[in-house]
């Protein structure tokens, strides 16, 4: 299991900004900052970094962008993802729902965010 992980992003601030909006459905509020990063951790964190499992950091975006996928407990969780990240200036990259060229319950939805990442909700449960 990944313990943590961290992406550069151009404009720390605005992808807080963006990231608290869009991962708060999922659980997700920032744990920890320094002058130039943002430790996240969801309500779910059970061992691990006590500090986030998921960091951004103030530098030159990674080339080419990076693909993250967020675990929902639920399909309204990758519902509620979307239109969270979406008003918070994301751009869409995949509206929620199934994707069973994954597997049968594989629900999910897509942002951008402001620097390009791929973002994505996924719930693997059915119904």
């Amino acid at each position: 299991m990944i313990d943590h992980t961290n992406i550069s992003v151009s404009k720390l601030a605005a992808s807080k900004a963006f990231y608290l909006a869009a991962l708060a459905p999922l659980g997700y509020a920032i744990s920890r900052e320094f002058d130039d990063a943002a430790g996240f951790k969801d309500d779910r964190n059970n061992g691990g970094d006590p500090h986030g499992d998921f960091w951004i950091s103030q530098g030159t975006p990674q080339s080419p962008r990076k693909h993250i996928a967020f675990n929902a407990l639920n399909r309204a969780q990758v519902d509620a993802f979307h239109a969270a990240a979406l008003a918070a200036g994301g751009q869409d990259n995949g509206g929620p729902g199934p994707r069973p060229q994954y597997h049968a319950a594989y629900y999910a939805a897509f942002v951008l965010d402001p620097d390009g990442y791929n973002i994505e909700a996924v719930c693997h449960n059915a119904g």
